[in-house]
């Protein structure tokens, strides 16, 4: 059934509204083109795509957006970078913020690196999957050009009535979302095709008064292989006939198979029309494609990665890893520590233990079991010291000089101290 009050915003949204208007009304394929062009406030076709034709050639139209991802192909062993440059109505931090883009499915590997450039920091496994990451960003930034939403993080309000028994049945891929001028919650559904609005769906929709209806766009997540579903609560007087009207008129989703970018074979570090100062030539490189090194005091734990972590250059004995292990375990089975104790243990002993394979080779690791987690014999003298508030702490403030013996002072050292520092005065007030 042909919806009502479709306004398509583009030539490709014409095009389809003109297909369905001449298979429901039976009319010559040049009337249903008119309009559709009239339902978009144009006074013709001819009129619709001459206006467009300007916008595409006038820069000052829209605003250049380019994203940037490097690759590195084990298999092969090449690297490579890829860029695509998209027009948009506006400028991209005006359609999110930085930390609205960061919780944005797609867009979440990214980061603003100048007004008109986005960056995928860690490195791609393959120039394919590079083009198909910004591919996927480029399709959520159209949806949220196109409809102005913006990521939730008020999950629980994808439940009728905030409870998770009542889920959307067969839901898959979901992203949530809200409209910042009304605060209406709008759960968009992308299950694989074939996907139809079965009984379950139906009934659901019907019992909790919510909307469901599929979109004619090809989606964000999979397009052509999984369905746009857009799902919200009918009780208000939110507009949704209009929100699905701005999601079928939105262009063809782009996709590797429709790439149109550019490539390099190296990792030379593309820099955008707007990166004009050292500061954003600086920040324009991955940080992926940062080569590590080494300091007198501490060590990469990865030569090239986008997070930067480290261990102390030393090594501390595995006699003494194996015991600060067993005091942390006393640590975290103690009746009298806080919980706020026990979760600054728990990233204290994977911390400890990434160290641990670091600092010594897998001839040797290979020995032992992950001893940093299992049980501890309850018969265990730490476990015996760590049944009082005071035996906690004495066991804090030797788990503390262990490592203040072994490690060299640095940041990596230091800010393990600080997490035992706050530990010892958490048990103290409690």
């Amino acid at each position: 059934m042909l919806k009502d009050n479709i306004q398509p915003s583009s030539l490709d949204g014409i095009k389809r509204y003109a297909k369905q208007l001449k298979k429901a009304n039976g009319i010559p394929h040049n009337k249903a083109l008119d309009i559709a062009a009239k339902a978009g406030s144009f006074a013709n076709y001819t009129h619709a795509r001459k206006q467009f034709q300007n916008v595409t050639s006038n820069d000052a139209q829209g605003e250049e957006l380019f994203l940037t991802a490097y690759w590195y192909d084990n298999k092969v062993r090449k690297i490579g970078r890829e860029t695509l440059k998209v027009t948009l109505a506006s400028p991209v931090l005006e359609i999110a913020s930085k930390s609205e883009l960061r919780k944005a499915r797609g867009l979440d590997w990214f980061r603003v690196v100048a007004p008109d450039h986005l960056v995928k920091d860690e490195q791609s496994h393959s120039q394919s999957e590079a083009r198909r990451m910004i591919c996927s960003a480029v399709r959520t930034l159209r949806f949220m050009e196109a409809t102005g939403l913006k990521p939730s993080k008020d999950f629980e309000a994808a439940y009728p009535n905030r409870d998770r028994n009542n889920r959307l049945p067969k839901t898959d891929h979901s992203t949530d979302w809200f409209d910042p001028s009304t605060g209406q919650f709008i759960l968009i559904d992308e299950p694989y095709a074939p996907a139809v609005i079965d009984a379950g769906r139906e009934d659901w929709a019907k019992k909790h008064n919510w909307h469901i209806l599929k979109s004619k766009w090809a989606g964000m997540y999979y397009p052509h292989e999984c369905e746009l579903f857009v799902v919200a609560d009918a009780s208000s007087d939110y507009d949704f006939q209009g929100l699905m009207s701005k999601i079928d008129a939105i262009d063809e989703p782009i996709t590797e198979e429709t790439w149109n970018g550019t490539s390099a074979d190296d990792h030379e570090v593309f820099l955008s029309p707007l990166a004009k100062s050292p500061q954003d030539k600086r920040r324009a490189q991955a940080k992926g494609t940062i080569y590590r090194v080494s300091t007198k005091k501490t060590i990469p734990m990865r030569l090239q990665s986008s997070y930067n972590d480290r261990r102390p250059n030393a090594a501390m004995p595995i006699p003494k890893h194996l015991e600060a292990a067993r005091i942390i375990k006393a640590i975290q089975q103690a009746p009298e520590r806080p919980w706020s104790v026990y979760g600054r243990m728990n990233k204290l002993k994977s911390i400890l233990e990434d160290w641990f394979f670091a600092e010594h080779s897998r001839e040797e690791t290979d020995k032992y079991d992950l001893f940093y987690y299992g049980d501890v014999d309850a018969d265990d003298p730490f476990v015996i010291e760590a049944r009082t508030s005071e035996g906690v702490i004495e066991l804090l403030h030797k788990l503390k000089s262990i490592l203040l013996k072994y490690y060299v002072d640095c940041e990596p050292r230091n800010s393990l101290i600080k997490k035992i520092d706050f530990s010892i005065k958490a048990t103290r007030k409690a």
